[in-house]
C-alpha cells in the first residue's frame, strides 16, 4: 500500500523506542484514535480543495499540491503523459519565465523541491521559509493556470529527451530493470493501465503531439482535480487569503471521471530473464492483491513483515542468517487505487542452490496459507508498522503528504487513526484467511539470471494455462 510505513526510511533506534512507548500508552487507553493530525479543509468556489495543518514550532511551511491523475488514467496509445507533466511543470509558465521555477525557490531558501508520479496521482512540493509562503503559492498558481501558453514543440521535445534519459538510467541500465517491465506485463492484461510502468511506453511518448499533451493537461490539471496542502508556520486567516488571491480567480471546473480498470486474472506463470546488469540471481514472486486501504490490505502488510522483516522475518532468518543462501529478502503489500501487488523477492548468494531456495520459500508460503501466524510475530509486526507511522510524522512535508494520502485514497485527510485501527482490529486468523485467499491464486514467478558473456537473452515464459 502507499502507506506511511513504505513512504520513507526506517527510524533510528531512539526514535523507534519513543514511538513504541507511545504506542504502548495508546494501547492502554480506550480511545479509538491513537493518532490524529489537526487540520482544516475547504474548497474554493472553482472546486480546488485546500487542507491546512498549522504547526508554529519552526518558521517553515511545506507546500504540497496533488493532482488526482496518474498513469492509471492514461488511455492506450497515450501512456506516460502523467509522468511527462511531472517534468514539464518545472519548465516555467508565463509570469515566472522559462526554466526559472527551481531557481526562484532556491533563492528564497526553498528545500525539498521535487515532484513524483504514481499510478494514481502526481504531486509537486517544496518547503519554504514561512515569510516566503506567498512566493511558493504564486509559483504553484502560475504553473496551474499559465503553463500551457509556454508549451511548444521545442519544450515538449526537450522533456521527451529528459524522460528518455531517466528511463535509461532508472530501468534500462539498472540491475533488475527488465524485471519491472516483465512483472507488470505478466500481471495485467492488454489495455489495463497498470500494465505499463508509470514512465510509459517509449513509442507513446515519441508519438505525442503538442495537441495531445494540451488535451491531457486541460482534462486533469484543473482546480477541481487538485488539492493544495499547507503544513507549518502560518496564520490561518492570512493563509486562506493568500490561497484565494492566487487560486481563487481560476474558472470553476468539474472533476474528471477516472478510467475504470478491467479486472485481470492470471494463471501461474514462470519467467526467466537474463540481465546484463544484475550480479546476483533473483527469485521474484508476485500476486494480485487488495487495493490501498481495501479489505485485506492490512493483513497482507502484516504478513510481509512476518515473512521478511530484517532480523525477525521467517524467510529472512532462514535464508539470510541460518542457511546464508540469500543476500537480501523482502516481502511487501503494495496497494494502488484499483488493485495491488503482493510480492516476495530473494536475492541469492553466488553459491546458493536455486532449487533449495525456492523450496524454502514455497514451504513458508504454504505455511502462511494453512497456519495462523504466531501471536508474538503478529504483535511485533503491528508495533513495527504503527511505530514507523508515528515516527514519520516528525517532518512538515511528511505530515502534508500524510494528509494528502488519506484524502486521496480514503476521502478523509484525518483517516490516520482509522488506518492504524485496521491493524489492531485484525488477528492472526484474519491474516491467515487473507493469505489463503490471495496467495493460492495465480501468480507470477520471475527468475533473473546474470547475463552470460555475449549479452542478455530475452525473457522466456512458461504458464500452467493461458493468460486471461
Amino acid at each position: 500500500m502507499p502507506s506511511l510505513y513504505h513512504a520513507f526510511g526506517r527510524p533510528s533506534a531512539s526514535v523507534w523506542l519513543c514511538a513504541t512507548l507511545a504506542l504502548a500508552a495508546a494501547h492502554a487507553s480506550a480511545s479509538d484514535d491513537v493518532l490524529a493530525l489537526p487540520f482544516e479543509t475547504y474548497r474554493l468556489a472553482n472546486g480546488m480543495q485546500v487542507i491546512l495543518h498549522q504547526d508554529r514550532a519552526v518558521p517553515l511551511v511545506a507546500v504540497d499540491v496533488w493532482y488526482h491523475v496518474g498513469s492509471g488514467d492514461e488511455v492506450p496509445g497515450k501512456s506516460g503523459f502523467a509522468h511527462l507533466f511531472e517534468h514539464m511543470m518545472f519548465q516555467g509558465a508565463i509570469h515566472i519565465g522559462e526554466d526559472a521555477h527551481f531557481e526562484v525557490l532556491k533563492r528564497i531558501g526553498g528545500t525539498g523541491i521535487n515532484g513524483s508520479t504514481t499510478y494514481d496521482r502526481t504531486n509537486y512540493y517544496e518547503v519554504v521559509p514561512a515569510h516566503q509562503l506567498e512566493t511558493a503559492l504564486w509559483l504553484e498558481s502560475d504553473r496551474m493556470g499559465y503553463m500551457l501558453p509556454v508549451l511548444t514543440q521545442k519544450s515538449l521535445s526537450n522533456q521527451r529527451d529528459v524522460v528518455r534519459n531517466e528511463r535509461r538510467q532508472s530501468y534500462d541500465t539498472q540491475p533488475y530493470g527488465k524485471e519491472r517491465y516483465a512483472i507488470s506485463e505478466a500481471l495485467y492484461a492488454e489495455g489495463h493501465s497498470y500494465r505499463h510502468l508509470v514512465m510509459g511506453l517509449h513509442e507513446d511518448i515519441e508519438a505525442a503531439s503538442v495537441g495531445d499533451v494540451r488535451a491531457f493537461f486541460n482534462t486533469w490539471y484543473i482546480p477541481a482535480n487538485a488539492t493544495l496542502t499547507l503544513a507549518g508556520d502560518f496564520d490561518l486567516t492570512q493563509a486562506k487569503q493568500l490561497v484565494e488571491k492566487w487560486f481563487g480567480d481560476f474558472p470553476a471546473s468539474t472533476q474528471p471521471q477516472h478510467r475504470a480498470m478491467p479486472p485481470t486474472e492470471i494463471s501461474d506463470t514462470r519467467l526467466t530473464v537474463s540481465d546484463d546488469y544484475a550480479k546476483l540471481r533473483r527469485v521474484h514472486l508476485a500476486w494480485h492483491s487488495p487495493k490501498s486501504f481495501g479489505d485485506g490490505d492490512a493483513e497482507l502488510d502484516i504478513l510481509g513483515h512476518v515473512l521478511a522483516n530484517p532480523g525477525t522475518g521467517r524467510l529472512y532468518k532462514t535464508l539470510v542468517y541460518e542457511k546464508q543462501w540469500a543476500q537480501t529478502v523482502s516481502a511487501r503489500q503494495d496497494g494502488n487505487g484499483f488493485s495491488g501487488i503482493f510480492d516476495v523477492i530473494v536475492d541469492l548468494r553466488p553459491d546458493a542452490d536455486l532449487a533449495a531456495v525456492e523450496a524454502v520459500v514455497e514451504a513458508e508460503l504454504a505455511r502462511a496459507t494453512t497456519e495462523a501466524v504466531g501471536r508474538r510475530e503478529f504483535d511485533r509486526a503491528v508495533v513495527d508498522i504503527e511505530s514507523s507511522s508515528i515516527w514519520r510524522l516528525e517532518g512538515l512535508m511528511a505530515r502534508a503528504e500524510t494528509l494528502q494520502l488519506y484524502n486521496h485514497y480514503c476521502g478523509d485527510p484525518g483517516w490516520i487513526g482509522r488506518d492504524l485501527q485496521r491493524y489492531r482490529s485484525t488477528s492472526p486468523e484474519g491474516v491467515l484467511a487473507i493469505a489463503a485467499r490471495y496467495l493460492r491464486a495465480g501468480r507470477v514467478e520471475m527468475i533473473t539470471l546474470p547475463a552470460a558473456p555475449g549479452g542478455a537473452a530475452p525473457a522466456k515464459r512458461t504458464t500452467d494455462g493461458d493468460q486471461r
